[in-house]
């Protein structure tokens, strides 16, 4: 029996929490989804992880920016279940399907990939105990970037993909006419919304589930191939010490 990455969002829709008109938009733009997890499977040579649509949107604040908030349409989030075994979980939320352009929607499937290799990578090197806290929206659109792998060296054979990447994520992600339709169609409409603080927004894996965490052998050597090609890049930049 396959797993349906909308199932969370039918439930939503039948206890009346999101109305029919945003659960078409959803139902009937999620092949823009499975399109885009195909895209980044071709390119990257990869298996994308298990994903699912939220149907609430995310939001993030600060204490020090009480009159901002940020907005998470994906997320990448390790998960240890009730034997303790570790899974990693891509969580794309609804106002990101019911109203994100292809590109971007790419862009992001792409981005939270990166995630997903990055983290893969640490913990199967049990470099991971706890992901550092962000205090401000700013240091966590800087660090979200910073970390990540080269768009350049995980999907080459997909240059339209890795402008998608680029053009969306300068310095943290930013897609000015997606955020105003969520705030507006969503948020303003009373629609349900899951609020993270910022400096919640950390990961903290028991290094017991680290070592259950399952990896294939070629994701493993995906990984190191990438991060080397990362490593070149850096000692190849000027000041590099």
């Amino acid at each position: 029996m396959s797993f349906d990455p909308l199932y969370k969002v039918h439930d939503a829709a039948s206890a009346g929490k999101i109305p029919d008109k945003i659960y078409r938009m959803i139902t009937e733009r999620f092949p823009l989804v499975t399109e885009g997890i195909s895209r980044v499977e071709k390119a990257s040579g990869l298996s994308y992880p298990y994903y699912y649509v939220e149907p609430s949107m995310v939001v993030s604040t600060s204490a020090v920016e009480f009159t901002q908030f940020g907005i998470f349409f994906a997320r990448t989030i390790p998960v240890v279940r009730d034997d303790n075994t570790l899974h990693v979980v891509v969580q794309i939320t609804a106002p990101l399907v019911a109203f994100g352009l292809k590109g971007t929607i790419h862009a992001i499937l792409a981005h939270e990939f990166m995630h997903y290799l990055e983290l893969v990578g640490r913990i199967a090197k049990m470099n991971v105990v706890s992901d550092e806290l962000a205090g401000t929206l700013f240091e966590g659109r800087y660090a979200d970037g910073g970390r990540l792998m080269e768009e350049r060296a995980v999907f080459k054979s997909d240059q339209t993909l890795i402008r998608h990447i680029t053009t969306r994520f300068p310095e943290g992600f930013r897609d000015l006419k997606l955020e105003d339709k969520s705030i507006k169609q969503w948020m303003d409409k009373g629609l349900p919304m899951v609020r993270v603080p910022i400096d919640a927004n950390v990961v903290k894996i028991p290094v017991d589930a680290m070592a259950r965490l399952q990896v294939d052998q070629a994701v493993k050597d995906r990984i190191a191939e990438f991060e080397s090609m990362r490593l070149r890049k850096k000692k190849s930049q000027p000041g590099y010490v």
